[in-house]
């Protein structure tokens, strides 16, 4: 068993019920159903209905504190009839359904205290600390708690034993021998929305860890002392940082080692649940883990994680608007690279179809804007969350009961058609790479201005991080974030507004962006790790059309001074080595797409048009997106182009030399087929 980029590869074996893909790969199309809030009866009605949307898995959360009894002893149906997890994936499998299941051990779900144990919450060496070392408390409905340290030996203690307790019963309900295909470790791991730099984690085990990370990365005293300017510094004493207390750049050292050590943590803590579900005999399956909605700003470092695991996928839960829209646009541009990268799908672990009750609602306007969006800018597969509906959600396609709700239509439609179109073997082109380094997002975290209140929240805000970095002070290190944040965002929208196909992708992923774009742009805000910089300046003189903005790589990843090269002068036929914001940002951006050659292909503002591409490199499919509340009618403007075939809806709309309107209602997503010439 393996992931490729079309799904799941089945390796050799055969199910008695479940039928093996042609090809041997398994789409991951998926539906999220609780079976422990469901009755028992309802089971095989809401699995068949979740089948009838065009599913061809389960997802299924394991709860820890729903099946312990006691310490190490659980229940698996032996009391309470609704926690048969065996007898629900034998009916899945039944029905046709393959299975994802998601053994924690944090949940959420919506379940009090995340689905932990109310004992191992309560567990004072299990918790989280903060800087004074209190505990640390998530003011979560329906009821706060603190939240365990993902350092913490004695939770990883604990964890264990319900992994022992738990999974052996899973292991013969692997395949081939069951339906389970994939497992998901932890959920969302961005310390339970406590995030900060400096809100947590100062556990005794998680500063004995970061003494070891500072080993791992100095080596020798004489270098940490230089690195962190205290010539008194050891690493049996050395203390993370509790508060920004830098005053020039140079001193930012420790504050930015104590922010990459928390991306070393947490991709830890997932290594080790991975091993821990593994020793119990869940080998041979692939293992992902999910990123939040505001993962970007969080201290989950995808790099890290794909060194550990066989994929990662992302959270959707978005509101159809013009600020929403572009983040769903650069989290999934940047997940498809690093999914092409690496060869896995570009997966939605959580596709919204609905909401929990305690959060702002999402109608189905909003659900069918988000996985619209996502998939015009290279989502490939997902799993719907929810499927089947339960307590604390609203909204999903099929009832308790297992009936078809609705809202279905829409999720059965656009699986017909994604199927019909095998809309996984599409591509999207990536002619403009905007390459942002980890180290620009980790020094944006460290300038936060609102201490507890993360960075992430501020995300899911729909207010991006130029509204929540302190600009003074810190050399103005703060100013350098915001302005290229700006520049970033002002390239994404001039791209989009010349049909320009653009893309994010991590800064470790530089050979790749150089490899499939005809004009590389690396975000810098004045500081750059030594070795993007050095590859950055040899492409460019090599010839490469490749900037770096908005301000010169001065200094490395630490914001130490640097002596980074610059180009004697300005490489004949590419574009400037700086790009700067200003008022010629914009001509300047469009008289190089225009002397690069790169394809445009476009729709009046401020609709938004994205075009995928079969791999013989003919049109296939476009999404026509309007972000705005108003109606518009949408000109479309595709090179080769005879007619389109709305999706959805069948309507077909014929094209002059390449041109075709259409009109779409105010926050919506039109996914047209697209009729090229042979």
């Amino acid at each position: 068993m393996r992931v490729v980029p079309g799904g799941l590869w089945l390796c050799a074996g055969e199910h008695p019920t479940l039928p093996r893909p042609e090809d041997g790969v398994l789409r991951l199309v998926a539906g999220a159903v609780h079976y422990w809030r469901l009755e028992p009866e309802a089971w095989r009605p809401a699995l068949e209905q979740t089948r009838t949307l065009g599913c061809n898995l389960v997802d299924v959360y394991v709860p820890w504190n729903v099946h312990e009894t006691s310490p190490g002893e659980v229940d698996f149906g032996r009391f309470d009839p609704r926690l048969d997890l065996e007898r629900f994936l034998k009916i899945a499998a039944e029905c046709g359904l393959f299975a994802i299941v998601r053994p924690g051990p944090h949940i959420n779900a919506e379940l009090t205290f995340f689905g932990l144990p109310e004992r191992v919450v309560w567990d004072a060496d299990c918790q989280a600390r903060s800087p004074n070392g209190k505990p640390v408390i998530l003011p979560m409905l329906p009821r706060s708690f603190p939240v365990p340290s993902y350092a913490s030996n004695p939770f990883f203690a604990e964890t264990r034993q319900w992994f022992e307790a738990a999974l052996p019963a899973l292991a013969p309900l692997c395949w081939p021998s069951g339906p389970i295909v994939m497992l998901q470790v932890d959920n969302e791991g961005a310390c339970y929305f406590r995030d900060g730099v400096y809100d947590q984690d100062y556990h005794p085990d998680a500063v004995a860890q970061y003494r070891q990370f500072l080993i791992g990365k100095y080596h020798e005293v004489g270098k940490l002392r230089e690195a962190h300017g205290d010539s008194e510094a050891s690493f049996p004493r050395v203390e993370p940082p509790k508060q920004l207390t830098a005053k020039h750049a140079d001193e930012l050292v420790p504050h930015l080692d104590w922010a990459e050590y928390q991306e070393h943590l947490l991709t830890a803590s997932l290594r080790r649940m991975t091993d821990a579900m593994r020793d119990c005999g869940l080998t041979g399956l692939p293992v992902f883990h999910n990123l939040p909605p505001a993962d970007l700003a969080t201290p989950l470092d995808p790099a890290l994680l794909c060194e550990e695991l066989e994929m990662i996928g992302a959270d959707y839960y978005h509101t159809a608007s013009p600020e929403q829209l572009r983040g769903i646009a650069y989290r999934t541009t940047e997940l498809a690279a690093r999914a092409e990268a690496l060869g896995f799908p570009c997966y939605a672990a959580e596709l919204g179809a609905g909401f929990p009750p305690f959060m702002a609602p999402l109608r189905q306007r909003d659900n069918a804007f988000s996985a619209l969006a996502a998939l015009a800018y290279g989502l490939r597969s997902f799993n719907l969350y929810m499927a089947v509906d339960r307590d604390r959600w609203v909204g999903a396609p099929i009832t308790p009961k297992g009936e078809a709700r609705p809202e279905a239509t829409f999720w059965r439609k656009l699986i017909e058609a994604l199927e019909r179109l095998e809309f996984w073997e599409l591509e999207r082109r990536v002619d403009v790479s905007l390459v942002v380094p980890r180290s620009f997002r980790r020094l944006a975290r460290v300038l936060h201005a609102f201490g507890p209140v993360s960075q992430a929240a501020f995300d899911v805000m729909g207010r991006g991080l130029t509204q929540c970095v302190a600009e003074a002070g810190v050399d103005r290190a703060g100013s350098a974030i915001v302005a290229t944040q700006d520049l970033l965002d002002q390239l994404w929208d001039h791209f989009d507004a010349l049909g320009v196909s653009a893309g994010f992708i991590g800064g470790d992923l530089i050979e790749q962006a150089l490899e499939r774009s005809k004009w590389v742009i690396v975000a810098s805000p004045g500081g750059l790790d030594n070795d993007l910089a050095a590859r950055a300046l040899e492409a460019y003189e090599a010839g490469k059309a490749i900037s770096v903005g908005p301000f010169l790589p001065t200094r490395d990843a630490s914001m130490r001074a640097a002596a980074h090269r610059i180009p004697d002068a300005e490489h004949s036929g590419s574009p400037p080595w700086q790009l700067n914001l200003g008022s010629s940002l914009q001509g300047s951006v469009a008289r190089w797409v225009e002397a690069l050659g790169i394809a445009r292909a476009g729709v009046d503002a401020p609709l938004r048009m994205t075009v995928h591409h079969t791999r013989a490199g003919a049109p296939k499919v476009a999404f026509v997106i309007n972000p705005e509340v108003e109606a518009h009618n949408a000109r479309c403007r595709i090179p080769g182009v005879l007619r389109a075939t709305d999706c959805l809806t069948s309507e077909t709309f014929e094209a002059k030399s390449g041109e075709f309107s259409l009109n779409l209602p105010g926050r919506s997503v039109a996914m047209l087929e697209l009729h090229a010439k042979a």
